[in-house]
């Protein structure tokens, strides 16, 4: 038999995953107050991440007043302490 006419194993079917919401301007609908803290808009791009040391931060880029900040359980962190949190030792 020619190898385009070789019969294929029988695939199961793969288990249904439900993807998490994104965080960002395209599923407004699924942003938990996201907002600037410079100028209050909700047209911003919000992304959680694990600095180098293991902190994790809320990163929130506004699209309005192009502020960018940082935060951690702790509070808003300084470009400086972000900077020193994700150096590797």
């Amino acid at each position: 038999m020619p190898a385009a006419d070789t019969p294929r194993a029988a695939r199961r079917p793969r288990a249904a995953r439900t993807a998490p919401p994104l965080g960002s301007l395209t599923q407004a609908a699924h942003r938990e107050n996201a907002a600037c803290t410079h100028c209050g808009s909700e047209r911003v791009t919000q992304l959680t991440m694990s600095l180098t040391d293991g902190t994790p931060v809320q990163f929130v880029s506004c699209h309005v007043c192009e502020e960018r900040s940082w935060s951690s359980a702790a509070g808003p962190l300084s470009v400086d302490g972000i900077l020193e949190r994700s150096r590797k030792r």
